[in-house]
């Protein structure tokens, strides 16, 4: 029986990147909205992950 082949990562550094810019920019344009915590803790999130 052959082992399984190892997972591969899905997003890559650089998409972590964009997609935390992304985020930013959206983030400045809701700061002042009740949603912006919720797009604050994950443009930490996404900080944090690219340090993996």
């Amino acid at each position: 029986m052959a082992e399984p082949q190892r997972a591969r990562a899905v997003l890559s550094t650089e998409d972590f990147r964009l997609i935390r810019e992304a985020v930013l920019f959206y983030l400045k344009h809701i700061e002042d909205t009740p949603e912006s915590v919720k797009f604050s803790n994950l443009y930490h999130r996404l900080g944090s992950a690219m340090g993996r």
